[in-house]
């Protein structure tokens, strides 16, 4: 058993081998550096656990893998589509219905979120807060800052498209 190495350490001795790495899985420079980040960050959290300071590299590049697979999960999961590709799928809206879906109402509909869901959605969004600062202010991994900002969106699209539709409707019989 080795000794334990330090952060600042680590990220010089396998930030180069890591960041080709990851690279060559996510194909462009701002996933790659994405999956940098989280993978020290849960390194920062959890090498203390790490038994022998010898297997720090294969810790590290079996943890980037992962967080790899879980980003194609998600992206599977989640996906984003260009607006030119989905337009037919959204719903009419005239241009008063946009007037009455104000900042206020909004603000109104993220209320009545889920705490969960509301503070990340308010933090992110409306503080702009980075994913790491909301899980290190609300005490939660990344991942579920993620996957919490990805719900409470949803949700929130949800609440705003009923929104739309019952406005839509309200304008129609004016």
């Amino acid at each position: 058993m080795s000794a334990p190495l330090d952060f600042e350490t680590v990220v010089r001795r396998y930030h180069r081998d890591l960041y080709h790495f990851a690279f060559g899985l996510a194909g462009n420079e701002a996933d790659a550096s994405d999956l940098m980040q989280e993978t020290f960050y849960i390194w920062a959290k959890k090498s203390g656990q790490l038994r022998d300071s010898a297997s720090a590299k294969r810790w590290l590049f079996t943890t980037l893998h992962r967080e790899f697979l879980q980003t194609l999960r998600r992206r599977n999961r989640f996906q984003e589509y260009e607006l030119d590709e989905v337009c037919t799928e959204l719903p009419e809206v005239s241009s008063d219905v946009a007037d009455r879906l104000d900042g206020r109402t909004v603000l109104e509909l993220l209320s009545r979120l889920e705490e969960r869901y509301r503070a990340p959605l308010a933090l992110y969004y409306m503080e702009d807060y980075s994913y790491l600062e909301i899980g290190a202010l609300l005490d939660i991994p990344l991942g579920t800052v993620q996957s919490r900002i990805a719900r409470g969106k949803a949700q929130l699209l949800g609440m705003l498209t009923s929104n739309v539709k019952e406005a839509t409707k309200e304008a129609r019989h004016d």
